[in-house]
């Protein structure tokens, strides 16, 4: 009530005090107008006279001067005529006038004296009057002055009717204008404001979904008020999801890990020690985009189970700036709070040239480590001077993690992927006091295998400042022990999977990552799948089909493309039957197209698939449908929760999250996974049909067997690897890595990390570039 009345006051206030600022002008403009009127009539006047009256002054005819001054006695406002010689006194003047004049004006002084012309306003006993002055010359030079004299008193009494009308005006305006506002306020505010009340409220008990925002009208006004809300209500739905899912799991007594679990566990696991993040790939990316710069968050699980735990204790995520408006997003440190809508941790950025990313990114790392870690066959080439600048880039991130660290005590960092293989030695050597991690995401492979890299020796010491190195599966940690055990002088605790190196404790174990966690296990309706499989089918050019396939991956000699092509090749020989009945949608995202070795992968891919295409295809139907596009992961939901099957076919893979995001994905239970025994993924998921991708003939079996599964073993299969993904999901992960990491406990040495080694491998240290 208070608001309202205080709200009217304000708009009656707001509208008298424009409506009487406006009458003011007004009243003034009718003011000025009559007196620039009255100075002409006067001008005018006066010219007409001089004339008539210079002779007469001359000649000292001062009766005709007399004469002519009492014509204008009785004259419509005008109070008559005086003449002056040029000593101001009155030379002729109208009947009763000097009675009205208290002193001559200063004007006629100044037009007999000086000879200018010239008018004013002077208040006389009987009120208001105007003068106007004109200098009268002769023969001899000044003779004297003409004035001309008005009665004005009729400017103010229109000047008091003005606003008299005027404020009539304003008080009528304000009784028309403010209901008239307030009706409109409360229409077209106040209606809008309702609506969003009452849909907060839904949301807030859980009636109306977070996502399907009130119907607010689309002026501008409302712009940031509808996003400020949808962005409320969202934070609600989620704080309630999560309360929900909490609940569930508690009285189902699962122990399901879930984003609010992750993120109290690290609240109590580090104790308040600071949380940091070293990757190659950024969470949020700046892109200018016609004329103006968008935020996009790069798909990536990694940024999903890592998310959490920074923003739990407002840790820093340090990355390559990539985007091109990344520069212009950060502060004079390079620093950027991060999510946009709701700033929780710090994103630091690391700027990288060209010439660096091609040494540093595309060539040790994806044309040496990559292939040298894959066994694909594919040679892995080893220049000088792009060891080089992986070894000052890695610097740079490592000097980069110690400034931003500076002033925190016993930080944790977690160092992502094959990219940065000595940061944890360069961080542990100058703050032994951090906690370090470092998770590989790609296989690791044998001694012999990893002896080929000139550097292994400097990679494996690299690695090894870390407190805590994570693969994906326990072999690789096996393989990694015996590349130590080989290249450095070391202990190796077998037992503890361990190394000691110069008094320095690394241990090395498992940790799977994986994804988040699926819908419920509500399943979806048949016939709903039925009719989206049915349009995502005609999108691909096979509109008879009722049969889906699915393949997702980038295009990379590491995921057996080649090999998945020909065994649908043999698939479609050898069960000639699902011709015109089953099509495979290959996505194959471009990846690394500075390589000379993933552009003749994509033009092989590209050359098979029209190959394969153009001797089965039929006028409605293709065997393969090849999109060679990035796709989000809202994109590829679809066929996820569609395909009848899935191809995972790498020839060799630390995990392959396809698989899992799949098997997440598969809400109704009738989809099959046939995937690859060499990726990590086969370890866990037991009931995904497993294959050999280089053997061409029991992949095409597999296919067959896939697609005539009865739905009962289908179901079955599908729910044990549902199960298993929901409980073992990227924020276990996540979870897992930092309670191991800070469970640790962390010696603060003051000795350089080389002491005890021997002289040669000291050597083999510190000879950097």
């Amino acid at each position: 009530m208070r608001l309202t009345i205080r709200l009217n006051l304000c708009l009656i206030f707001a509208v008298g005090a424009t409506s009487l600022a406006f009458a003011l002008y007004q009243a003034q403009s009718e003011v000025s107008g009559l007196r620039r009127d009255l100075d002409r009539q006067s001008m005018v006047l006066a010219e007409s006279l001089d004339k008539s009256v210079e002779p007469l002054l001359a000649s000292r005819s001062y009766r005709e001067l007399q004469q002519l001054t009492d014509r204008f006695r009785d004259h419509e406002r005008v109070a008559g005529v005086a003449v002056y010689d040029s000593n101001d006194h009155v030379v002729a003047i109208t009947y009763h006038l000097g009675e009205r004049l208290p002193e001559l004006p200063h004007v006629v002084d100044h037009s007999a004296r000086e000879g200018a012309a010239g008018g004013e306003y002077f208040r006389s006993p009987q009120g208001l009057m105007h003068v106007f002055s004109m200098p009268l010359s002769g023969d001899t030079g000044l003779l004297g002055a003409l004035a001309v004299f008005h009665d004005a008193s009729y400017i103010e009494t229109q000047s008091t009717a003005v606003m008299r009308q005027a404020l009539v005006s304003v008080a009528i305006q304000t009784m028309l204008i403010v209901p008239v506002t307030l009706l409109v306020l409360r229409w077209g505010l106040g209606k809008p404001m309702e609506k969003l009340a009452i849909w907060l409220r839904d949301v807030r008990t859980g009636r109306a979904q977070a996502g399907v925002g009130p119907e607010l009208p689309e002026e501008n006004v409302f712009g940031p008020l509808k996003r400020e809300a949808a962005r409320l209500a969202t934070s609600i739905s989620a704080a309630r999801a999560a309360a929900e899912e909490e609940a569930r799991l508690r009285y189902h007594a699962e122990s399901t890990w879930t984003p609010e679990r992750l993120r109290i566990a690290v609240e109590s696991k580090l104790g308040g020690s600071r949380l940091f993040a070293i990757s190659n790939r950024e969470p949020y990316e700046h892109l200018r985009r016609n004329g103006s710069v968008e935020c996009v968050v790069p798909a990536s699980g990694l940024v999903t189970a890592l998310e959490p735990v920074l923003r739990a204790c407002e840790g820093t995520w340090i990355a390559q700036g990539t985007g091109s408006a990344d520069a212009e997003t950060v502060d004079a440190d390079d620093r950027l709070r991060v999510p946009p809508d709701h700033p929780e941790y710090t994103l630091r950025r690391v700027w990288v040239s060209p010439e660096e990313e091609q040494g540093f990114y595309f060539g040790f790392s994806n044309e040496g480590l990559w292939p040298l870690c894959h066994i694909a066959h594919t040679r892995p080439v080893f220049r000088e001077k792009d060891w080089e600048a992986y070894y000052t880039v890695n610097r740079r991130f490592a000097d980069t993690f110690l400034a931003e660290a500076a002033n925190e005590k016993n930080p944790a960092v977690l160092v992502q992927d094959y990219h940065f293989a000595l940061v944890p030695r360069m961080i542990k050597d100058a703050r032994p006091d951090a906690r370090v991690a470092i998770f590989w995401h790609i296989p690791w492979p044998n001694p012999e295998a990893f002896g080929i890299c000139p550097w292994q020796r400097e990679v494996l010491d690299g690695l090894l400042g870390a407190d805590l190195i994570g693969f994906h599966i326990q072999s690789h940690c096996n393989n990694f022990l015996e590349s130590v055990d080989r290249a450095l002088e070391s202990r190796i605790d077998r037992e503890h999977f361990a190394v000691n190196r110069g008094g320095h404790l690394t241990y090395v174990h498992p940790f799977p990552i994986s994804v988040t966690p699926g819908a419920s296990a509500d399943r979806r309706d048949q016939e709903d799948d039925y009719l989206e499989r049915a349009n995502l089918l005609r999108k691909a050019g096979s509109p008879g089909t009722t049969l889906l396939g699915i393949g997702v991956d980038r295009v990379d000699y590491t995921k057996g493309l080649p090999e998945r092509l020909l065994g649908i090749e043999r698939f479609f020989e050898k069960y000639p039957i699902y011709r015109g009945q089953f099509t495979l949608v290959q996505i194959g995202a471009p990846s690394r197209t500075h390589i000379k070795r993933y552009q003749d992968l994509m033009d092989e891919v590209e050359a098979e698939v029209d190959r394969i295409n153009k001797r089965f295809q039929t006028l409605d139907w293709r065997p393969i449908a090849f999109l060679p596009e990035h796709h989000s992961h809202d994109q590829i939901l679809p066929y996820y929760r569609t395909a009848d099957l899935c191809l995972v076919t790498s020839l060799h893979d630390g995990m392959n999250l396809v698989a899992k995001e799949y098997v997440a994905a598969q809400e109704g239970e009738r989809g099959v996974l046939i995937l690859s025994r060499f990726a990590g993924a086969s370890h866990e998921l037991a009931d995904a049909l497993s294959i050999n991708p280089y053997d061409t003939e029991a992949l095409a079996d597999a296919i067959h067997r896939a697609l005539e599964m009865p739905p009962d073993e289908r179901r079955a299969r599908m729910n044990r690897m549902r199960a298993y993904v929901r409980e073992h999901n990227i924020y276990r992960w996540a979870g897992s890595l930092i309670s191991e990491l800070a469970s640790l406990r962390v010696e603060e040495r003051s000795s350089s990390y080389s002491m005890g080694l021997r002289e040669e491998d000291r050597y083999a240290v510190v000879s950097r570039p």
